[in-house]
């Protein structure tokens, strides 16, 4: 958000809130202007701290802005462990708490970084994923959306911070395959590496391609063969 728009703190949820108290370490100073933008967290050692809980489309006019002259650290929470809290309608009615099937893990960071995967080239530029426990707020809707039976989310709330992982440059993405691939490899070979499903490999694969780490070399069938470049595989080699 631009300066001349404000700040715009009354848009942020209580996650956003809380991460930014994290990274607010001695001497740090939150909502600064720099530029025409506003940073989120002005560490004491003059690093930027952007705290983005949604996708990253939206991010990269104001971040390659910010990289011109400050060491960025774009944070990004993602939920491993969620707690549903129905709140009803009334006050004769109970509230409901239940955990959620789903499990949010690092790798997840693809679904956002589709949009910005050529910035972790930049020198001054590191994502860092931080994993949590959150409680997502529900209230009846008056829409009754479909998608939620009835119900939409109000908040969410931070509980805990499960770990972090810091990636500092495009090739720290193969931290995401623990697996072995063949030096000519599909978006298959790719998924049974990261031990993720496919979609997921395949947004990988558009990742590292985009940022230049790998390249097309042919086709089996439908699927596009993929080979490392020389450089990433030298950087890998002494990493």
């Amino acid at each position: 958000m631009s300066v001349a728009n404000g700040i715009g703190i009354l848009n942020e949820g209580p996650v956003h809130q809380a991460l930014k108290d994290l990274y607010s370490g001695p001497g740090a100073v939150q909502e600064v202007p720099v530029g025409n933008f506003v940073a989120d967290v002005v560490g004491g050692d003059k690093v930027l701290y952007e705290i983005q809980t949604s996708g990253f489309s939206g991010l990269r006019r104001k971040l390659e802005e910010l990289l011109e002259d400050h060491h960025v650290v774009l944070v990004h929470p993602i939920a491993a462990t969620r707690y549903i809290i129905k709140q009803a309608d009334g006050p004769d009615q109970p509230v409901t708490r239940r955990r959620s099937p789903k499990k949010g893990s690092v790798a997840n960071l693809l679904d956002s970084l589709v949009s910005i995967p050529d910035l972790l080239n930049h020198p001054r530029f590191e994502l860092e994923i931080v994993l949590t426990s959150e409680e997502e707020i529900r209230v009846p809707s008056a829409s009754r959306s479909w998608r939620r039976k009835g119900w939409r989310v109000a908040r969410r709330q931070l509980i805990d911070v499960v770990e972090k992982q810091r990636f500092c440059s495009i090739d720290d993405l193969w931290h995401l395959v623990p697996g072995e691939l063949p030096e000519t490899f599909t978006t298959k070979e790719l998924a049974e590496a990261m031990e993720q499903p496919r979609w997921l490999a395949q947004k990988l694969a558009y990742c590292l391609r985009e940022a230049g780490a790998i390249a097309i070399v042919g086709k089996t069938g439908n699927a596009l063969e993929y080979q490392r470049c020389p450089a990433h595989l030298l950087d890998a080699h002494e990493s």
